[in-house]
């Protein structure tokens, strides 16, 4: 299993970090998703199939791209 952390910039309310958890939640792989509003970070645990690439085009393609 692997652990990843991500800076997400959009990230500005309770359902920004609703949708984030809800949306990663359902990738296959993912095992955990934590999301740090004040610190705008996401944190995902996951195993094949699921990527780091797989996840961070997912954030893109639902508002909540990764800073780079």
């Amino acid at each position: 299993m692997d652990t990843r952390m991500y800076q997400v910039p959009n990230i500005s309310c309770g359902h920004c970090v609703h949708t984030i958890q809800t949306e990663l939640a359902e990738l296959a792989g993912v095992r955990r998703v934590e999301v740090n509003q004040a610190e705008k970070r996401v944190a995902v645990d996951f195993e094949p199939p699921a990527t780091d690439e797989g996840i961070r085009r997912l954030l893109g393609e639902i508002d909540y791209p990764v800073a780079a």
